[in-house]
């Protein structure tokens, strides 16, 4: 009968605690929007305004990033007026010598990519941004840039995008 008295205050107690637990809210999608406010994106282009140009990089970005933004959030995108809206430029496509051996060549070569985004709000004020990325990858020197150019473009596109998303879209 005693543990009765013990007892039954500490199951009272662990039911009336249920209620007032943290709630734990995890979106699937990887992003932090509301989609009761947010519905649309427009997405515009990205010209290559760099001093090198790699002309496919261009249509390879914008897919990367139109992509991403489809599978990743309930959004539709749009060509005219929208909730949110990502535009920019291709400011930075170069390559710089890395690892200088001791006869004075380089054994790597960096392929550098730099996105200048400017990213509107059009329904919450104070959430704008307009940011550089970047991002690279290294190559070994006895490599044609003509040979790698294509997968490189590629792997920094693709982490980019997901720079891009994170600052904007994600909103982490």
């Amino acid at each position: 009968m005693a543990w009765n008295k013990i007892i039954t205050p500490i199951i009272v107690l662990l039911c009336a605690m249920i209620p007032m637990g943290c709630r734990i809210s995890v979106g699937m999608n990887g992003s932090a929007l509301d989609y009761n406010i947010y519905h649309t994106v427009n997405v515009g282009q990205f010209p290559i305004r760099a001093a090198l140009v790699y002309p496919p990089l261009q249509p390879m970005f914008e897919n990367a990033l139109l992509d991403y933004i489809d599978k990743n959030t309930r959004l539709q995108t749009t060509d005219g007026a929208s909730d949110l809206q990502i535009e920019g430029e291709i400011t930075g496509y170069a390559l710089s010598p890395q690892a200088v051996t001791e006869n004075a060549y380089a054994s790597m070569t960096r392929l550098t990519i730099t996105v200048r985004v400017k990213y509107t709000d059009n329904k919450e004020e104070g959430k704008d941004i307009d940011q550089t990325f970047s991002a690279y990858r290294d190559f070994p020197s006895t490599e044609m840039i003509t040979d790698v150019q294509d997968q490189l473009c590629e792997e920094i596109s693709k982490e980019l995008v997901e720079l891009i998303f994170n600052a904007t879209l994600g909103n982490w």
